[in-house]
């Protein structure tokens, strides 16, 4: 996954943490390159308990890691066409899978 705002591309993962932040951000996780955490408002979610944005998504529930709440995402963040605008995938991506998987797959 890349990030959600610029687009970068995770390298393969030095031993130790990773610098790259996870956030949940229109009900969606999206990840967040070292560049963009230094450099952007990053416009993520907050947990409505303790105000962390260490918010992860999953299975249609979204839970913070610093106090454990979890909620329910909301459907409505869903709906519209600029919940998708937004959605972080950069332009060209999905060409680039089929390209990847024609390969692996040997199709022509």
């Amino acid at each position: 996954m890349p990030c959600y705002r610029c687009g970068a591309r995770q390298t393969d993962p030095v031993r130790g943490a990773s610098p790259w932040k996870r956030g949940v951000r229109r009900e969606t996780q999206v990840l967040i390159c070292p560049d963009c955490q230094r450099l952007h408002d990053l416009d993520l979610e907050a947990c409505g308990t303790c105000g962390s944005t260490a918010l992860i998504c999953r299975l249609g529930e979204v839970e913070c890691r610093a106090c454990g709440s979890v909620r329910l995402a909301r459907a409505d963040a869903f709906v519209g066409s600029d919940a998708m605008a937004g959605s972080g995938a950069p332009p060209g991506l999905s060409a680039e899978v089929e390209a990847a998987l024609n390969r692996v797959l040997g199709r022509a």
